[in-house]
């Protein structure tokens, strides 16, 4: 039996969890010399890569001194909170990795209360050291008073740390001490991560995670807690609300490398793959076959936001996806389901409607970002916030928000927040930045993103996590700009747009087919007009092509889908498909519009 440690690198976004993974990987030789795997190993599909974020959690193992590290590596971001809950269930202490410039930060804060909530062993990275004005001894005071205040053990709170830069592959007991190695990082793993607890007495493993693979279906990830599994061993599924299942296991894998290994038999602590096991869930034990007991099962925190997800109606429907039917759209969602657990959907009273609950903006944009390069056509409504009644009084999401911007703009920012209702907590100087931090409610940070972007020229870095439900804060000043609306079918013809230029902004270029009822500007006053940009110009013995100034247009604004999701009125659609994003309104003729107007 090797030694097993099991870890889980838990940080804020862009605090360089991925590629501290990928430098262990190189020290334990995982390749061959001459295979260069480039970075970011573990950031494997399209879209993380292009975000460079990581969104699903992944297992896995290297050898170091004769002791298996199984390693997770979870996502930072907020949204992506359900994913890191489950996976923490598998590790036995934590690597905590800390920017040596900004410190702890609110993702920071929420993951690490889980992981103390647990009860895990933390170590402390901290990381990029050879930033300019970074203080490492003071991040390594803050970080003490985090966990004090998240309420931490005494045995937690004496925490080893190390402090190094990841991308340049060094880590050291003292900062100002270079190494040329990160092996001080895996000592201390070593030294003071605990062996996992074995208890004597009859299989149990909780169901963290799941994979799929066309040729075996589900397989079943989580920790063995005790006893052993062993291949073709016949178990008892304890379902979440305590039923109980018989299966059977088929295979056995344990993770080797980037890999899996098939094995025969599984020894309590380690990670492990069963593959056959049938209608598991996530949160299922797997336990004995004559003697089942449960674990207990996962607690995930609520949803916070729904959107409303429905098929695309739209004239050019079917034009570039494969699936554009609602019962593709159900299916997918249906699948989805299976394991994005902080996620919920609803059925309307229309067949073709779902209402998707989900824990922000970002976490639903990526399900939807994933549907449309998978082939699927479909149109999302105005994000809305789920608004619980608590003892009588309506109650709303309320968020703890980080605003890290230039000295010189912030006050523009605390202008805007407060608009929204936020409260401003602190503002503390940092070199030239300014980090201010608020309690708004959820509603204000839709579409806020946009507007700071705008008036910081790009510089603001904004970082939110949900905090409670509290009683509602009044109306919040949604966008001010109505919107230009395609009047007719047809071609965006450069003659029209320029004459139109001096109404607002376009967001399509010039020769891209448009559809009545489209979006296809931000009028410059408050209400919606409709223009017709299929006008070519007519040509008479008075007009001759080419005798008036050249058309000079403005560059047309292109929305990434977030940022068209946050735009969106209530009376307004953001219709995806693999190739498109495109804004419209619900109701597509002006008279329509005209007959159901919300007043």
């Amino acid at each position: 039996m090797t030694a097993i440690k099991n870890i889980a690198i838990i940080a804020h976004v862009d605090h360089g969890k991925t590629t501290l993974v990928d430098k262990i990987m190189y020290h334990c030789q995982l390749f061959r010399e001459n295979e260069n795997t480039g970075d970011l190993i573990l950031d494997n599909n399209d879209l993380e890569r292009e975000r460079g974020i990581t969104i699903t959690s992944k297992n896995v193992s290297v050898t170091y001194k004769g002791t298996k590290i199984n390693i997770i590596d979870t996502p930072g971001h907020a949204d992506f909170g359900g994913e890191v809950e489950r996976v923490l269930n598998m590790a036995d202490g934590v690597l905590l990795l800390v920017d040596a410039f900004e410190g702890p930060m609110p993702q920071t804060r929420f993951v690490l209360q889980k992981a103390i909530d647990l009860g895990l062993k933390p170590c402390v990275v901290i990381n990029k050291v050879d930033k300019e004005n970074c203080t490492p001894d003071e991040v390594h005071e803050k970080v003490f008073d985090l966990m004090f205040e998240l309420g931490a053990e005494e045995w937690q709170l004496d925490f080893p740390t190390v402090y190094g830069s990841a991308k340049n592959n060094w880590m050291s007991d003292d900062w100002k001490n270079e190494t040329d190695t990160i092996e001080p990082l895996l000592d201390m793993v070593i030294e003071h991560i605990p062996s996992p607890k074995i208890e004597e007495g009859t299989p149990q493993m909780l169901i963290t995670s799941l994979d799929f693979s066309s040729f075996t279906g589900r397989i079943a990830i989580g920790r063995l807690q005790r006893g052993t599994l062993s291949e073709g061993m016949q178990v008892s599924l304890v379902k979440r609300d305590g039923t109980i299942k018989k299966s059977k296991i088929k295979e056995l894998h344990t993770f080797e490398g980037l890999g899996r290994m098939k094995v025969e038999k599984v020894a309590a602590g380690d990670i492990c793959a069963l593959v056959g096991l049938e209608g598991f869930e996530i949160g299922d034990t797997v336990a004995d076959l004559e003697n089942p007991e449960g674990l207990q099962t996962i607690a995930i925190d609520e949803p916070t936001m729904s959107m409303l997800f429905t098929i695309n109606d739209s004239p050019f429907f079917g034009k570039d996806g494969k699936f554009v039917t609602s019962r593709h759209i159900k299916e997918r969602l249906e699948k989805e389901l299976e394991k994005n657990l902080a996620l919920r959907v609803e059925e309307t009273d229309s067949a073709d409607k779902f209402m998707v609950y989900g824990r922000g903006v970002l976490h639903l944009s990526v399900l939807i970002e994933t549907m449309r390069r998978e082939g699927y056509e479909l149109q999302i409504g105005q994000p809305q916030v789920i608004i619980k009644e608590i003892n009588g009084v309506k109650c709303e999401p309320i968020e703890e928000l980080t605003i890290d911007l230039p000295e010189h703009v912030s006050g523009k920012a605390v202008e805007m927040v407060t608009l929204r209702k936020g409260e401003m907590l602190s503002m503390e100087a940092k070199g030239d930045r300014m980090i201010c931090e608020f309690m708004i409610p959820s509603r204000g940070i839709i579409g806020l993103r946009n507007q700071l972007l705008t008036a910081t020229a790009g510089e603001a870095i904004m970082a939110h996590r949900f905090k409670e439900y509290q009683p509602l804060k009044g109306d919040i000043p949604g966008r001010i700009n109505g919107s230009l609306v395609s009047m007719e079918k047809g071609t965006a013809i450069p003659y029209s747009i320029d004459k139109l230029q001096d109404r607002g902004k376009f967001f399509i270029d010039p020769g891209e087919d448009i559809y009545e009822g489209q979006v296809i500007g931000e009028n410059s006053r408050g209400d919606d007009m409709t223009v017709n940009v299929t006008k070519t110009k007519k040509l008479s013995n008075v007009r001759s092509s080419g005798a008036d100034d050249k058309a000079k247009i403005v560059p047309a604004i292109k929305f990434s889908l977030e940022e068209a999701l946050e735009y969106i009125q209530k009376d307004e659609y953001v219709e995806v498909t693999p190739n498109h994003l495109r804004l419209r309104k619900i109701f597509l003729t002006e008279v329509e519009r005209k007959r159901n107007k919300i007043v």
